[in-house]
């Protein structure tokens, strides 16, 4: 409280003085610590042996910072490179060192990495003088080199080996004609060393081939005229060349490619980074690996692990590596390609580029296939159904003719009697003038034209009879509803009179084609006449009718059977066509049922409605003969 007793002036001034004081702490705090982040950071020395456009030197950088930067540690590269073997001499390597010495003195680095034979030589030689006690990783040098060297305990890594006998061993087995083996080499000191090595590396070779030709130190020019008369019997090998023998500078990759270009035989080499130029490819050490390799010991020294704890291999493992090219223009085959081999620049195949694509539209041809399988099994199984259903139909309906068969026997038996009795009461007639011994010939031509009548006329009905009553194929054909209706009239004329019922049949003025089966359109009239008769049966004897009418309107043919009876009950009118309902008492309902199956199975309808004057009139639609229409149209 002691605070808010002074004056107002006072505690502004004291106010003020604290404000500064705190924006002071503030910067000194801030500036302390960018000066602890920027003493935290680490700086690596990349040294490589040769210049910066090496193919080698930039895919080992891109290993080693990849590698270093996955830490996240705060660590700073600078890269320098000797150039050689542009550039080399003891007094080109003491400004070398003058200059690294000067440049690095006040910030020297943390860890230096070499890379090449060439670097780790320069550093171990002049290391003293600028770098006394900063650990070295080496990455990228040659094992025979580090197995010549006492390296100190602070100089590590893993060294490389050209894997030049697997090359050509692989090479003489794709081409088991080649009988001679040509080494290019060149003129400068590490081509010359190169050459050193093969003679070493190739002497195991020598029972195996014809002849081994070196071609070292020539005019690139030379080269490519000697490789361009090589034959069948020819492999080439090249580990590239720095300097040719007129003293112009390559890349090895570069060397390698001219080569390749000019040879009419297959090119192999030692490095990954010949793959593409032409050659067809090498047992090899893949350089950004090597770089990667690096990093993690760079990462692990900085992380103050020492050489004990690393438990490094003893060298970098080499790898088939082909052009896929250059394996289809030589005629080697797919298969005889290693499992494990590194394959460069083969073009996708379908599955390649296609792989998900292929599948769904594999996985939905599938499904379709399936359910086009399925769809035409259902078909099959309902056509099986409808068949079986077909079959039951028509039996139902042959039975139900058998039926009305049996109903109409007494008509039926009347029908034929009359012209049976006929027939004898002429025969005794004809007896009696036979007996009287008069001659009376004209008389007798009557009696036995009578006689042959009556027997037309029960001969028709038995067979029309016979025609309802016998089972049948279904037969699909042209015929006149008028001659149906004929049929159905002589059929159930006796019927209509044993019953009391006056049957009236109206055919049409003219022809009523429709397309059917002759046997169930006269079934389909039979069993509707039938049913009316049984409509009007409770009505007094003169007032039971039933009428049949055949008309056609626009596309349809219909057939019409009105009776006078009482009508149809409107609580039964939506169950009168189906199966086994009736209103007879001893009625089993099949009869109307049958009719609609055999109206519709002729792509026709029935209905059925009570008339305004009483009864009730059934009515069918058939589909008429397009040919009749246009002919009654004309």
């Amino acid at each position: 409280m002691l605070w808010s007793r002074q004056p107002l002036g006072q505690r502004r001034k004291r106010g003020g003085w604290l404000v500064s004081n705190l924006l002071v702490l503030l910067v000194s705090t801030v500036l302390w610590a960018g000066h602890l982040h920027a003493e935290t950071r680490k700086l690596v020395l990349v040294l490589y042996e040769n210049g910066r456009l090496l193919p080698a030197n930039i895919e080992a950088d891109r290993g080693l910072n990849q590698a270093i930067a996955s830490t996240g540690s705060a660590v700073d590269f600078n890269s320098e490179f000797l150039d050689y073997p542009r550039f080399g001499g003891d007094a080109y390597f003491r400004s070398f060192t003058t200059y690294l010495r000067e440049k690095y003195a006040s910030s020297p680095p943390d860890v230096i990495v070499v890379g090449g034979n060439k670097a780790l030589d320069f550093i171990l030689q002049n290391r003293l003088q600028f770098f006394p006690n900063v650990p070295v990783v080496h990455m990228g040098v040659d094992k025979q080199f580090t197995d010549t060297l006492k390296l100190p305990p602070d100089v590590i890594g893993v060294p490389a080996r050209d894997d030049n006998v697997g090359t050509i061993e692989q090479a003489l087995r794709w081409h088991p004609r080649a009988t001679r083996l040509i080494v290019v080499t060149g003129a400068a000191a590490p081509d010359r060393e190169s050459e050193a090595l093969l003679h070493q590396d190739l002497a195991s070779f020598e029972g195996r081939l014809r002849s081994i030709e070196f071609l070292a130190g020539l005019s690139t020019d030379e080269v490519k005229r000697r490789v361009r008369q090589l034959g069948a019997d020819d492999v080439v090998f090249t580990p590239g060349y720095y300097i040719d023998g007129v003293g112009r500078n390559f890349v090895p990759r570069e060397s390698a490619r001219a080569i390749a270009a000019a040879s009419s035989a297959p090119v192999y080499g030692p490095y990954n980074t010949f793959i593409g130029t032409g050659i067809v490819g090498g047992r090899v050490v893949n350089y950004e690996a090597v770089g990667r390799v690096a990093g993690e010991i760079v990462n692990r020294l900085l992380a103050g692990e020492t050489r004990e704890t690393l438990q490094l291999p003893d060298v970098m493992p080499s790898t088939l590596s082909v052009d896929w090219r250059q394996i289809k223009r030589w005629g080697i085959a797919e298969s005889d390609i290693p499992r494990d081999a590194d394959v460069q620049f083969r073009s996708p195949g379908f599955w390649d580029l296609y792989r998900i694509p292929a599948l769904v539209t594999a996985a939905a041809f599938a499904l379709q296939s399936g359910l086009v399988g399925s769809l035409l099994l259902e078909r099959r199984r309902r056509r099986r159904a409808e068949t079986a259903v077909d079959k039951q139909r028509f039996e139902l309906a042959h039975a139900s003719r058998l039926a009305v068969a049996g109903e109409l026997t007494a008509s039926i038996a009347h029908e034929i009697n009359q012209p049976i009795g006929a027939i004898l009461s002429n025969v005794a007639a004809a007896k009696l003038v036979i007996d009287s011994g008069q001659p009376q010939p004209d008389e007798l031509r009557q009696i036995l034209e009578d006689i042959r009548r009556d027997n037309v006329r029960a001969s028709e009905v038995i067979r029309r009879l016979r025609t309802l009553l016998e089972k049948h194929e279904v037969e699909r054909e042209p015929l006149e509803l008028n001659n149906s209706l004929s049929d159905m009239q002589t059929i159930l004329n006796a019927e209509a009179r044993r019953r009391r019922v006056d049957l009236s049949v109206r055919p049409s003025p003219s022809n009523v084609m429709v397309l059917g089966d002759k046997i169930q359109i006269q079934q389909i009239l039979i069993n509707l006449v039938l049913n009316a008769m049984d409509a009007v049966a409770d009505a007094p004897e003169g007032r039971r009718a039933v009428t049949v009418s055949v008309d056609k309107a626009d596309s349809a043919a219909s057939i019409e059977v009105r009776d006078n009876g009482h009508g149809i009950d409107p609580d039964h009118r939506s169950k009168l066509f189906d199966s086994f309902f009736s209103t007879k008492p001893h009625g089993i309902g099949i009869g109307l049922s049958i009719v609609r199956t055999l109206v519709e199975a002729h792509g026709g309808k029935v209905r059925a409605e009570n008339q305004s004057s009483g009864g009730a009139v059934f009515r069918v639609d058939l589909p008429a003969r397009a040919k009749e229409l246009s002919s009654e149209a004309a």
